[in-house]
């Protein structure tokens, strides 16, 4: 057995998982809300007491992490989302825990957990890309991750669509991410309609769906609604011109707003002529293993 870590920029996710890609036992902890200088020592605690426990009921072989932002071998060397850099996350689990451990960015994970298990088994050329705090991305070509050397690259949420745009908390001005992640259209959409910030993401798909045209709050919703579609567009469309996938997988917090979201984006790039080659259609799919594929990416 191994244990798969999914570190996301507001929640640790920590499951065990069989030789087939199953979890069977899964753990979460939330972040948000945790002040920067404890960021490190929740993280630990919260691995090493979680791994410990689960020595005690399963035969554990090794661990994996799936991490937001950029790592090499044990050190994460900037995640942008959760304030840390240069932290060697290994060495930290290492002094409690006796066993081996991996460390990758969580986007490949889940694109490698998709493309194993899930939505994008049959594809040989697979863009995906995770849309939730932040944007990650990952390149996979005839099963094999592209690798860019000591830095994993594919960082498709720090691509700039915006001159002089947004900060984003990476200090660049107009990043994908600032625009086309599920955080920028959910705080967007709160801030449209004077929602409360603790106003959950399910309270919002279902102010979505049950808000008609003859609503007053129509219109709000429409602006925040069209804007993300288009910005996301332009986002995905550039990364389609430059490495022409045969399929795009989409996960993150995107997936459950897809109904609302996903038919309108492949409209929009083709109906725009967005794309440098010509295609009648874009194979957009959304991720199916849902939060899970981190943990399960992590493991592979």
């Amino acid at each position: 057995m191994k244990i798969g870590i999914d570190l996301g920029g507001s929640h640790i996710a920590i499951g065990v998982v069989d030789k087939d890609g199953k979890i069977l036992d899964k753990r979460e902890k939330k972040l948000r809300g945790i002040a920067n200088r404890l960021i490190k020592k929740t993280i630990e605690e919260t691995i090493i007491d979680n791994v410990k426990e689960y020595q005690n009921n399963y035969k554990i072989t090794e661990i994996g992490i799936a991490i937001p932002g950029t790592v090499n071998q044990n050190k994460i060397i900037k995640s942008v989302n959760l304030g840390l850099k240069d932290y060697n996350i290994v060495d930290a689990i290492n002094k409690e825990i006796n066993l081996p451990i991996k460390i990758r960015n969580d986007a490949k994970c889940a694109a490698l957990a998709e493309n194993k298990y899930g939505a994008l088994k049959k594809y040989n050329r697979i863009l995906f890309m995770t849309l939730g705090t932040g944007i990650g991305g990952a390149v996979i070509i005839n099963g094999n991750l592209l690798e860019t050397g000591e830095y994993p690259g594919c960082e498709f949420g720090h691509m700039v669509i915006k001159e002089n745009g947004l900060k984003c908390n990476c200090g660049r001005k107009g990043c994908f991410e600032k625009y086309g992640s599920m955080r920028a259209f959910k705080d967007n959409l709160r801030n449209e309609l004077g929602l409360e910030d603790k106003t959950s993401g399910k309270e919002l798909m279902a102010i979505l769906k049950d808000t008609t045209k003859e609503s007053k709050e129509y219109a709000k919703i429409e602006k925040v609604r069209k804007q993300y579609i288009r910005d996301l567009s332009v986002g995905i469309a550039n990364l389609v011109n430059i490495f022409e996938p045969e399929a795009i997988g989409i996960g993150g917090s995107f997936v459950y707003f897809s109904e609302v979201l996903l038919q309108d984006v492949k409209e929009t790039i083709l109906k725009e002529d967005m794309l440098f080659n010509p295609r009648k259609e874009i194979n957009i799919q959304t991720a199916v293993l849902g939060n899970e594929a981190g943990i399960i990416g992590a493991t592979l």
